[in-house]
């Protein structure tokens, strides 16, 4: 073989080494087993969500029930201001 061609492959050679090696090294967390301590922290996690959840829907129904206040309040005022024209 010539010189030019033990440098290719031993550049081909080279270039497979690497690339095998950073495939060995990716690493991929969603096809790994869980551990318990995962399984800890997403069963926590489901509580928070859901403390949360229910929290926000507290104050939704708190803000429904300010409009609904201050809906009224100024339908009553119009009442009265219509009252006072006739």
């Amino acid at each position: 073989m010539s010189q030019s061609t033990n440098r290719l492959l031993a550049g081909l050679i080279a270039g497979s080494v690497s690339t095998f090696a950073f495939a060995q090294t990716t690493h991929d967390p969603a096809t790994e087993p869980t551990t318990h301590a995962d399984s800890k922290a997403a069963k926590e996690q489901a509580k928070a969500n859901k403390k949360s959840a229910v929290a926000q829907a507290k104050a939704d129904k708190e803000k429904a029930d300010a409009q609904s206040d201050a809906d009224k309040a100024a339908a009553d005022a119009r009442v009265k201001d219509a009252k006072k024209q006739e």
